[in-house]
Parts: C-alpha cells; structure tokens; sequence
C-alpha cells in the first residue's frame, strides 16, 4: 500500500508504509490514530489539516486508522482515540490523547518542534 491523500488533504500511512512515512522522515511527524467512528477525532481533523499546511516545513501531518493497521496501533500502545504522537528521527518524542483547539495544540506541540 502507498501512501494516500485523504479527503482533509492529510496523508495516510499504514501499518506497511509506517516506517518509511514517519520514522524515516527528515522532518518531525505528528501522527493521528484515528478512527473513522470516532467523532472526537472526526472534530481535530480540520485543525490537523490547517496545521498540516501552515507547518509543513517543520512538521509533516499524517494520519493512521486503528481498525486497518493494528501492527502499529499495538506497537505503539494506542488505547483511545485521537491519540496524537510526535515522532522525532525515529522516535516518538510526545503523545497527546483526545481533541483540542489548534491554539492549544500548538502550544502543546511547541517543544516537540
């Protein structure tokens, strides 16, 4: 499986292109676990996407469905939905579970970056 651009315009990544996507990436990887019954996560989407274009060139957005993928789901411990996690050359740096705004979610990602 490649990846592919959502509806939102964030890129999706699967169990199979994970490694490549986001461990590998010059540049940090917020990572959405997301659920396609999860309203919570259905509400940060648009302000993943805002995010995704204001900071994409110091930061790459992306997201992975739970359900499809749960190789990485499970390797990274991820129990509820949105859980949000910043990966940094590899690994992953922060974790943030549950919506928020986007002032608060870029505050909350401004160490991480």
């Amino acid at each position: 499986m490649t990846n592919t651009e959502t509806t939102t315009g964030l890129t999706t990544v699967s169990d199979a292109t994970f490694a490549h996507t986001v461990l590998d990436a010059p540049l940090p990887v917020l990572v959405e676990f997301t659920a396609h019954w999860c309203p919570p996560c259905r509400m940060i989407e648009p302000v993943l996407t805002e995010i995704a274009a204001e900071q994409s060139d110091r930061l790459t957005v992306v997201q992975l469905d739970v359900d499809a993928n749960p190789v990485t789901t499970a390797a990274y411990s991820v129990l509820s939905m949105p859980t949000l996690m910043v990966f940094r050359n590899g690994t992953a740096i922060h974790t943030l579970v549950g919506a928020r705004s986007k002032r608060r979610l870029l505050t909350e990602l401004a160490d991480a970056l």
